[in-house]
């Protein structure tokens, strides 16, 4: 059939975008070539794949061009509206298509995949996503090539009379009939085909070289919050519980409720307690082999190394996901990660029982410090929300009326160096001091929360205090990090408050985490220390543990009695077989336990598979269904007590629920 003259410039448009898209995808495969599988028949399906995706991208950008060709009067075509309707048109979505790839490019660099649930976070808050790009890329220059492969490709189409044609012929009734069934295209994929059909390699990495970028943002705006039940597999309820509290129990507890739905335990020390201050140091993205201790041959954590030394410390911690959000939401509310959106970003985040009611319970302060804006992410909200008082680098967000906290702002005196994320550490570790002197004056024990910024891209910190440029890798924003932590604790050791405060140091998660399989554990593991901890010597904890036993595991060694609605257990007090981690992102959820992994998927799936550490690669296994029912009691189980309330200091009883399962 031959294609109208007047439909020449959609033809254009939609070809254009899948080459580019096409040489995007191939430049993407070369650059992973290492990570893939390969073969003639891989490659051409993944292109293949691609190449349908990208017809589902490109049908949505010309919805708005189709309907102004059906709709115009064939006496306006080729008129001055015309001309500029069209030119714009082009311009506008060539352009916005060339940032798109050019985004893309970034964010493959950052973290190995297509754009993702973690995109659609990012376009919430511009501020500092922008700050952050100008900071980390040659931004004039970079715009300056985008626009000029505009201008190129429209002198192209110009020299080759795609306009012209465009605008020399008119349309009858069958070409508009055929041209509107174009419509349907975006209906179709809107209908029928999920982001998740690109997956059909066990490889992630060819997996997200199937997908479109632009698609898979849009699908990760539809699924932000997945819920469990429609998702994943379930169980009998009541059978999920039963396998969750005999898990859940330790040596040293016992149930403290009768309610079915009730997790609560009653946690008994064996001796005296002590209450020494705390304060917690939350590391962003420090990866556990970035240290010497892990193998790391650069130096560029002396501090961290020699503290391992001097602390009780774990070997095999893992990181519950892949965000700052989800190291928060498993530190704070002491749970396996949730599907989709974490707590700390969901509507209904207050009130909840975190280890923050624990402190308060023997009469602590509780303070969250964040060196950027605590809007970005909705932390204040969070940590405000459920009891903390915040102290962070505001911008004018201002809380809600929903809860109470007292929020202290870092002027601009009290700041050294800023970039796009926030103060250095050095500046949030100068504020810490100063709010430590404060309550240890007014005789107030303190549990601050500290939340650091200096390792992230773009990698600035102050010049001068470390021999890398500042700006120029990961590895010096690593190593200022460390030099500030030791900075830190010189100044706090000339503190009265010093002798009488323990230390935690630990990352919120990786610095990377993808890889070529559903889950790269390897890229889960993350450093954990406590320090200056009263009467107990230096010891590794070789036990494998997760993020979420972290503070009952220091609650244990303060000889503390609590009533825990906790998922994480104190390692001193697991029984046999009780070592286990939960990783994840916001679709795959995994209970490791030992060299045995278990995955569910949002398509009602599990996989199990044998974890080859030297290696780390994950090999299929058969279902087993002791592996199978645990892991779907435990995550199953976190699901409904959040969704029902159950997490929340005051808890619906059991008869109140309008259901059961």
């Amino acid at each position: 059939m031959i294609i109208p003259k007047r439909f020449s410039l959609l033809k254009a448009i939609i070809l254009q975008f899948l080459v580019i898209s096409t040489i995007v995808r191939l430049s993407l495969i070369i650059w992973s070539f290492n990570e893939i599988n390969s073969t003639i028949l891989n490659l051409i399906r993944t292109l293949v794949t691609g190449v349908f995706f990208d017809i589902g991208v490109i049908s949505y950008f010309v919805i708005l061009f189709v309907i102004y060709l059906l709709v115009l009067p064939n006496r306006w075509v080729g008129s001055f509206f015309d001309k500029v309707f069209c030119y714009f048109f082009y311009f506008i979505t060539t352009l916005i298509c060339m940032l798109s790839f050019f985004a893309e490019f970034t964010f493959w660099q950052e973290f190995k995949t297509r754009f993702n649930f973690i995109a659609v976070d990012y376009l919430i808050y511009t501020y500092e996503v922008v700050e952050n790009i100008n900071e980390s890329y040659p931004i004039p220059m970079l715009l300056s090539i985008m626009f000029s492969i505009v201008l190129l490709l429209f002198f192209i189409l110009r020299y080759l009379k795609v306009f012209s044609n465009a605008f020399d012929d008119s349309i009858n009734l069958k070409q508009k009939l055929i041209l509107a069934s174009l419509l349907f295209v975006p209906v179709f994929y809107t209908a029928f085909i999920k982001n998740n059909g690109a997956e059909w390699s066990k490889n992630s990495y060819e997996n997200e070289l199937s997908k479109a970028g632009i698609y898979s943002i849009f699908a990760a705006f539809r699924n932000n919050e997945l819920s469990y039940n429609d998702f994943y597999i379930t169980q009998n309820l009541n059978q999920s519980f039963k396998i969750l509290n005999e898990n859940l129990k330790s040596k040293n507890d016992t149930l403290a409720s009768s309610e079915k739905y009730d997790i609560s335990r009653t946690i008994k020390s064996n001796g005296p307690a002590i209450n020494p201050n705390v304060i917690f140091i939350c590391i962003e993205s420090l990866s556990a082999d970035f240290l010497g201790h892990f193998g790391n041959t650069k130096n560029i954590t002396p501090t961290l190394d020699s503290l391992l030394d001097h602390s009780i410390y774990f070997d095999h911690l893992y990181a519950t996901g892949t965000r700052t959000v989800r190291g928060m939401e498993a530190i704070t509310l002491s749970v396996p990660p949730s599907p989709g959106r974490s707590i700390v970003k969901r509507i209904d985040d207050k009130d909840l029982h975190n280890i923050g009611d624990v402190f308060k319970s023997r009469g602590y302060s509780r303070t969250f410090f964040y060196g950027g804006d605590g809007y970005f992410d909705n932390m204040n909200d969070f940590f405000g929300g459920n009891g903390f008082d915040i102290v962070d680098r505001g911008r004018g967000y201002l809380f809600g009326d929903s809860f109470t906290a007292k929020r202290s702002n870092i002027e601009d005196n009290e700041v050294t160096f800023e970039n796009a994320w926030g103060v250095c550490d050095a500046d949030i570790y100068n504020r810490v001091i100063k709010e430590a002197d404060k309550s240890y004056a007014s005789a107030t024990p303190f549990f601050n929360f500290i939340m650091t910024t200096s390792n992230h891209r773009p990698f600035t910190y102050p010049d001068g205090k470390i021999d890398i440029p500042s700006g120029a890798s990961r590895e010096g924003a690593v190593k200022y990090t460390d030099f500030a932590i030791k900075e830190f604790l010189k100044k706090a050791q000339t503190k009265p408050w010093f002798k009488n405060t323990v230390f935690m140091i630990m990352a919120d998660h990786c610095a990377s985490s993808a890889g070529k399989w559903e889950l790269n554990v390897s890229k889960y593991n993350i450093p954990a220390l406590i320090f200056n901890l009263p009467g107990q010597p230096s010891k590794a904890i070789d036990t494998q543990c997760s993020q979420i036993d972290i503070f009952p595991t220091l609650f244990g060694y303060l000889n503390w009695s609590y009533r825990s609605y906790f998922y994480g257990k104190d390692v001193n007090a697991f029984r046999e077989n009780d070592a286990r981690a939960f990783i994840g992102n916001y679709r795959k959820l995994g209970l490791l336990k030992g060299d045995q992994l278990s995955v569910l998927s949002d398509q009602k799936k599990v996989s199990f598979y044998h974890w080859d550490r030297n290696t780390n690669t994950l090999l299929p296994e058969p279902v087993n269904s002791e592996s199978y029912k645990e892991v779907v009691s435990y995550y199953q189980t976190n699901d409904f007590l959040y969704n029902n309330g159950f997490m929340k200091e005051t808890r619906p009883l059991t008869s109140s629920l309008s259901f059961t399962k």
